[in-house]
C-alpha cells in the first residue's frame, strides 16, 4: 500500500489507538449501557422533546416545530408512565405493577396501529441541528417492529455509543499534552469514562452524549496540531470536526470560536516554514467548518427563526447592560465580587450549582446524594488540587512555551460558560439559573484527565501507582452508588 493510500486508510488510523484507549471507550460505553437500562423512559432532563424530534424526522421526513403537541404514541406513553407525576417528585416511584405495565402495552399497541399519528412539535428541542437525531432514525426505524418504548432503547444504546469515545479522546489529549506521565494516562481516560453524569446523559435520547465527544474530539485535535505542528490533513480534519459539531447542537457555537482561534494560530505557526500552503490549508478548513453553520443559519433566516435557535437570544441580548449582564455570567460560576448586585443570595454557586451537580443529581434534577457525600467529595477534589497544582508549577517553563495552546483552551471554556450563562441571563429574574445544569460544561469534562494525570504525577514516583489505583477504585465506586441512587429513586 502506497504511503497516500495509508494516509487515508481509517483502518490504520484506528489501529493507532492504543489499547488502553479503547478499554477506556468500552468502560465508557457499557457505563452509558448501565445508565440507559435503569432510567426509566422520559426520565432525564428534555427526553421526551427529543425523542418528539427523532419521531418526526423518521415518520414524515420533516423537521418539527417548536409549538403544538406531541404525536399520539408520545403522549400515550407520557401518560401511562405518569411523567408528570413522578418527575421532580421524589417520593413518587415508576409504574410497577402487572396491571399498570399491560395497560401500557395495549396502549401503545393501539396507538401505533392508529392511522392519525398527529403531532410535529418537538418543543426545545425544535430549534437545535438535525445530524444527531438524523442519525438516531437508524435505531428508531430498526425498532418498526416494537413499540416505542423498544424505539428508545435501541435510540439510548446509539447514545451510548456516541458518548462512549468522550473517554479516549481524553486518555489522548493527556497522552500529547503530558508525554512524561505515562501511567497517568489510563486513569485520566477511566476518570472521565465512570464519570456518572457522563453515564447519565449518555445512556438517554440527547444530543449531548454526541456533543461531549466531538467536543473531545476538538480538544484532542487541537493538542495533537501544537505539539507536533499543522499539515493539510490536520487542519481540515479539524474543520470537519468543528462543523460536526456546530450540525450537533447548538451549545457547540460557544466552543467554535476558540476552536477556530486555535486553527489560526497553528496556522500562522505553520506558515512559517511552509508558508503559503498554511493559509491555503487554513482556507479550506474554515470553509469546511463554517459551511453546515451557514446553511443553518440561512434556512432559519428563510424561515424567519431566530438564526441560531434560542441560543439567539443569549448571543443577541444584554437586556440593556452588558456590564450587568457580565456581572450575572460571573456570579453564576464564580463567588461575587464586592460592588457587584446580588443575584445568588445564599448560595454559592461553584459548589451548590455546579460541583454537587457533578457529584451527582440524576432525574429530573431531583435525585441528589445526601450533602455529606458532596462534602466528602469536595475534600478529595482538593486533595487532587492540592496534588495537581504544584506538579503544573513546576513546568513553569512549560507552561510558558504553550502559552498560546493554553489560551486557546481557556477561550473555549469561556465562550461554552459564556453562552451557557448569556442565556440564563435571558431567563433572570424570574430564574435564578435557567442554565445553571452541570451537563452542560460536560463538554469540558475531557479537560478533567489532564488533572488527573497532573495530581498522579504530583504524587511522586513513588507513590504514583498507589494513587492510581486508588482513584479508579474511588471513581468506579462513585458510579456505582450513583447507579443505586437511581434505582432507589424509582424502583421499590
Amino acid at each position: 500500500m502506497s504511503r497516500a493510500r495509508r494516509a487515508i486508510d481509517p483502518r490504520g488510523a484506528l489501529r493507532l489507538v492504543p489499547s488502553a484507549a479503547w478499554v477506556c471507550a468500552a468502560v465508557a460505553c457499557v457505563n452509558a449501557i448501565c445508565w440507559s437500562i435503569i432510567t426509566p423512559p422520559f426520565q432525564v432532563p428534555d427526553e421526551p422533546e427529543h425523542v418528539a424530534y427523532v419521531a418526526q424526522l423518521a415518520e414524515t421526513g420533516r423537521l418539527p416545530k417548536p409549538t403544538g403537541a406531541f404525536s399520539r404514541v408520545e403522549a400515550i406513553a407520557l401518560s401511562d408512565l405518569h411523567l408528570q407525576g413522578i418527575a421532580e417528585e421524589p417520593e413518587n416511584r415508576t409504574i410497577s405493577s402487572r396491571a399498570q405495565q399491560g395497560k401500557l402495552e395495549h396502549d401503545l399497541l393501539a396507538a401505533e396501529r392508529s392511522p392519525d399519528r398527529g403531532g410535529e412539535s418537538a418543543g426545545v428541542a425544535a430549534s437545535e441541528p438535525p445530524l444527531y437525531y438524523a442519525l438516531q432514525v437508524i435505531p428508531y426505524s430498526l425498532g418498526a417492529g416494537g413499540t416505542l418504548l423498544d424505539r428508545i432503547a435501541l435510540m439510548r444504546l446509539l447514545s451510548a455509543v456516541m458518548g462512549a469515545p468522550t473517554a479516549p479522546f481524553a486518555f489522548m489529549i493527556v497522552r500529547e499534552s503530558l508525554p512524561g506521565v505515562r501511567g497517568a494516562w489510563t486513569v485520566g481516560g477511566l476518570g472521565v469514562a465512570l464519570a456518572p453524569m457522563l453515564g447519565f446523559m449518555s445512556g438517554a435520547v440527547n444530543p449531548d452524549a454526541m456533543l461531549y465527544a466531538v467536543t473531545a474530539a476538538t480538544f484532542y485535535s487541537l493538542a495533537r496540531a501544537f505539539r507536533r505542528g499543522l499539515t493539510r490533513r490536520s487542519a481540515i480534519t479539524l474543520g470537519g470536526v468543528v462543523a460536526i459539531g456546530l450540525l450537533t447542537k447548538l451549545n457547540f457555537v460557544g466552543i467554535a470560536p476558540g476552536a477556530l482561534l486555535g486553527l489560526t494560530v497553528l496556522s500562522v505557526r505553520a506558515a512559517r516554514t511552509l508558508g503559503r500552503a498554511a493559509y491555503t490549508s487554513l482556507a479550506l478548513a474554515l470553509a469546511l467548518a463554517i459551511t453546515p453553520a451557514a446553511v443553518y443559519v440561512i434556512a432559519h433566516v428563510a424561515s424567519g427563526a431566530p438564526a441560531f435557535g434560542i441560543v439567539s437570544d443569549g448571543i443577541a441580548s444584554t437586556r440593556g447592560s452588558l456590564p450587568r449582564e457580565l456581572s450575572y455570567i460571573w456570579q453564576l460560576y464564580l463567588p461575587r465580587l464586592p460592588g457587584m448586585p446580588v443575584d445568588f443570595g445564599g448560595v454559592f454557586t461553584p459548589t451548590q450549582i455546579w460541583f454537587d451537580q457533578y457529584v451527582g443529581r440524576y432525574g429530573w434534577f431531583d435525585t441528589p446524594f445526601p450533602g455529606w457525600v458532596c462534602q466528602v467529595a469536595l475534600i478529595l477534589a482538593g486533595v487532587l488540587a492540592r496534588l495537581a497544582l504544584p506538579s503544573l508549577l513546576a513546568s513553569a517553563r512549560a507552561l510558558r512555551d504553550r502559552a498560546a495552546e493554553l489560551s486557546v483552551y481557556l477561550a473555549i471554556c469561556l465562550g461554552l460558560m459564556g453562552l451557557i450563562g448569556a442565556n440564563s441571563y435571558h431567563a433572570f429574574p424570574n430564574v435564578g439559573a435557567e442554565y445553571g445544569q452541570v451537563r452542560y460544561l460536560l463538554p469540558l469534562l475531557s479537560l478533567l484527565a489532564g488533572v488527573i494525570a497532573l495530581a498522579v504525577r504530583g504524587a511522586g514516583r513513588r507513590w504514583a501507582p498507589v494513587l492510581g489505583t486508588a482513584l479508579v477504585i474511588i471513581f468506579l465506586a462513585h458510579d456505582v452508588f450513583s447507579q443505586l441512587q437511581e434505582l432507589a429513586r424509582f424502583y421499590d
